[in-house]
């Protein structure tokens, strides 16, 4: 009987394969988790995977590669570049820095609110957007987050801003997080200024700082001969601020910073989660033109019309032009951290850019995260290594994809395999129990809430439920429970040695024997390994030492004796053979 042909594209999704075999979902999933692939539904996999699957499960096809003839409508994004027509613009400034250096609540003092004191340990925990005024002039303030693990949306921070604030505590000094700060703001070519913050305090010492940023980070003050602003601040008293927000429109003038407002906006998004009754809310920073409520709008692979436009401070907007944070709602799905987002004439081009966006990515993460290659190393490496599989809950997406990102970079020198089989932004559902009950399954939560049902069903089915509302302290978690799969390290220490002079007996469970200790030393209770040249003859155990007669705890380097040695299997000594006296205990292992 000759094999059936099925043709199918460069990638198809894991749903579309089991159609097309007439397979169940359930045979198909398992047969990629079986080879290390914890994949979903929706989840592309290459051609090449698709082949190695059919084999693997015995299926009498063969698939054929799908000719692309390039035919369809590409819908493409518009770029646009700054008119002459454009007019002036607030700047967009970046607040960063080390945690607990002050950055959050100087923005409290600038902007006159409480942040901090909602926020878990006093850490941004994703990026908030604002606005002042000074001198009747805007100012778009961006918070991003203090802890390293958010290095991913501090670095899409910089990258949206003209100007970041770099806040060094004058008590502390440069810091891991100030110097990644440095090189983030460098990297987006923004201009920086140094809050050096906490001046109230007696133990303030801004020289230290200016030292530290001149000599170690080539940022030279103005006051050295350097171009780099440092400006002495007290988030406390509010001294210093004026003085901060001045240099800002400083810089701002100097950039001569314009946007075009009759084009079609487009910008970031900077946040998005679901509320019950409001569907998807997204925080959009518009980078130029205006957004109005009835436009249509795409980021990423998702589409939508604006239903309500509000401000940072929730009051609704009619129109809201370049450097403006905003909040919508709208979107049919939740876009993701740092999608581009653009307005479009209809519903019509907005379907089709997006569903043109979502096969892109899933080709994308099909042709970077399961293609053939990895499925045959994961198949020959699957009994290696342990796995750790997690979902992930999260309550904005910038956060899920911070803690997916910063659970992807806990090394394991591949020794356990981590598996994110569930992500999503809200609260556990019973849905995320009943999944992580199939698949012994850990659920982090992060910043999100456990409904009673929820409980009561994890309880019922032995599923572990973990929330948190500090990033580190998840990441700790899950590297602890990474590290108890672990199998624990056997290690060896060396005593001492000794060579044989002489055997006197041998019998079936023991052998007396005695000789010289030639390094370190011998004693009663330890591990002996026999070894001939290069051979090793047995392992045995020193039950007693004797010194002259005399039976002794242990005997040193130089030193004759007498040895009892207890034998598990009959094995001849001879006279020059050595003896290797050692320790040997099991050692939790660690992943640092």
């Amino acid at each position: 009987m000759q094999e059936k042909i099925v043709t199918i594209g460069d990638s198809i999704t894991v749903g579309e394969l089991a159609e097309t075999l007439h397979l169940s979902v359930t045979t198909l999933v398992g047969e990629l988790f079986k080879n290390g692939i914890a994949a979903t539904i929706n989840q592309r996999i290459d051609f090449e995977t698709a082949t190695i699957i059919v084999e693997e499960l015995g299926i009498d096809a063969q698939l054929e590669r799908k000719a692309d003839t390039g035919e369809g409508e590409v819908v493409t994004r518009p770029v646009y570049e700054v008119s002459a027509n454009a007019s002036e613009r607030p700047p967009i400034v970046a607040v960063m820095g080390h945690v607990d250096h002050g950055k959050t609540s100087l923005l409290d003092a600038v902007l006159d609110n409480k942040t901090a004191e909602g926020e878990a340990g006093g850490i941004t925990q994703h990026i908030s957007a604002y606005q002042t005024v000074r001198d009747g002039r805007a100012i778009t303030l961006l918070d991003t987050p203090g802890h390293e693990a958010f290095a991913a949306l501090r670095q899409h921070g910089a990258v949206l801003t003209d100007v970041v604030i770099i806040v060094v505590a004058a008590d502390d000094g440069v810091k891991p997080q100030t110097i990644e700060a440095i090189r983030f703001a460098r990297n987006a070519n923004a201009k920086i200024i140094v809050a050096i913050n906490k001046m109230d305090k007696e133990t303030a010492n801004p020289q230290l700082v200016k030292t530290q940023l001149a000599t170690e980070h080539n940022l030279n003050p103005e006051e050295w001969g350097g171009d780099t602003i440092m400006v002495e601040v007290s988030a406390k008293t509010r001294a210093g601020l004026d003085k901060l927000l001045d240099n800002v429109l400083l810089i701002a003038d100097l950039e001569e910073l314009k946007a075009d407002t009759d084009v079609p906006a487009q910008g970031l998004v900077i946040e998005a989660h679901m509320e019950t009754g409001k569907g998807s809310v997204v925080g959009l920073l518009i980078e130029q033109g205006e957004l109005k409520p009835g436009h249509f709008m795409v980021a990423g692979s998702t589409y939508g019309k604006v239903r309500t436009l509000l401000d940072f401070k929730g009051g609704a907007l009619k129109a809201a032009g370049p450097s403006t944070p905003v909040t919508v709602t709208g979107f049919k799905e939740l876009p993701q951290f740092g999608d581009t987002f653009v307005v479009v004439k209809n519903e019509k081009i907005a379907r089709a850019m997006s569903e043109q966006a979502r096969i892109e990515r899933e080709k994308a993460a099909a042709s970077t995260n399961v293609t053939g290659a990895d499925l045959l190393k994961m198949m020959t490496q699957q009994h290696e290594a342990e796995a750790f599989n997690v979902i992930v809950k999260a309550d904005v997406q910038g956060s899920l994809t911070s803690v997916m990102d910063s659970l992807r970079l806990v090394d394991t020198n591949g020794a356990v395999t981590l598996r994110i089989i569930g992500s999503g932004v809200g609260n556990i559902s019973e849905n995320d129990v009943r999944l992580a009950a199939d698949e012994h399954t850990i659920i982090y939560g992060f910043n999100v809430d456990l409904s009673p049902a929820v409980k009561q069903l994890a309880a019922r089915d032995k599923v572990q439920i973990r929330l948190y509302k500090v990033i580190y302290e998840l990441l700790d978690d899950a590297r602890e429970s990474m590290e108890s799969l672990l199998a624990p390290e056997v290690v060896e220490t060396q005593i001492g040695t000794l060579t044989i002079k002489g055997v006197f007996r041998t019998t079936k469970e023991e052998i007396i024997a005695g000789g010289e200790v030639t390094h370190g030393k011998a004693m009663a209770g330890l591990l002996t390994r026999a070894t001939r040249g290069d051979e090793v003859l047995a392992e045995m155990e020193l039950t007693k030492v004797q010194r002259q007669q005399q039976e002794v705890k242990e005997v040193f380097e130089g030193d004759m004796c007498g040895l009892s040695l207890k034998i598990t299997k009959k094995v001849l000594l001879e006279e020059g053979d050595k003896l290797e006296f050692f320790t040997r205990e099991l050692v939790k292992r660690t992943l640092s």
